[in-house]
């Protein structure tokens, strides 16, 4: 059964407000600059903070966009956890469709969010620090994933194959945003970051026991 977990404060709200805020300006002035053109300094200027309340958040000036880049995942697994197992759906099939509505649109601010992933994906081809943060954000994203598809899988999930499951989930969608944002295919059109996810994911698991012999069309 799932747990909803407890709502945020208002001092956590306006912090993850303000991030967000510079995140956008970061990737507003790493697409018009690209990384090397700009600072921390133009990106607290874009924002409207001061350096210092940039540097009480983020690190590095790539580093700033890890809340756009961390978004989308963030909001699929609590959807996911939330959702819980269903009775009579594997967790191939549970997988599957949450990863495919993640990844595709349904209002404007679902656009937005794969308009800003593919320009920075773009940006970290030329930018290792960039790539790094990328990387990173999948790699927390693996983690925080483990303990939902444990829930979804039951008590008598083998470990490994949990942590390979989530990891498989996570490579999935991490390669589709990736091969996608080499092309300028649109993200409801045939290959678009569902269908890839998806895609990737039945490659990934197919020998997999958690998965059973097949995954379902």
């Amino acid at each position: 059964m799932s747990t909803k977990p407890p709502s945020p404060s208002l001092t956590e709200r306006r912090k993850a407000a303000t991030q967000l805020d510079i995140a956008r300006a970061a990737a507003e002035l790493f697409t018009e600059r690209g990384p090397d053109g700009t600072t921390a300094e133009d990106i607290a200027h874009r924002a409207g903070v001061a350096l210092r309340t940039f540097y009480r958040y983020f690190r590095s000036k790539q580093d700033a966009v890890a809340p756009l880049l961390a978004g989308g995942a963030d909001r699929w697994r609590e959807q996911l956890a939330a959702a819980g197992p269903e009775p009579g759906t594997g967790l191939p099939q549970l997988l599957e469709r949450s990863i495919a509505a993640s990844l595709t649109p349904a209002d404007e601010a679902g656009a937005e969010g794969l308009r800003w992933t593919r320009g920075l994906l773009r940006a970290a081809a030329e930018d290792p620090a960039l790539r790094a943060v990328w990387y990173r954000v999948n790699q927390e994203s693996e983690e925080r994933l483990r303990e939902v598809v444990a829930a979804l899988a039951g008590p008598g999930a083998d470990p490994l194959e949990v942590r390979l499951a989530a990891a498989a989930a996570t490579d999935a969608i991490r390669i589709a945003l990736e091969s996608w944002a080499e092309t300028e295919t649109g993200a409801d059109a045939e290959g678009s970051p569902a269908a890839l996810a998806v895609r990737c994911l039945r490659e990934l698991t197919g020998g997999m026991r958690l998965f059973g012999p097949d995954v379902s069309e």
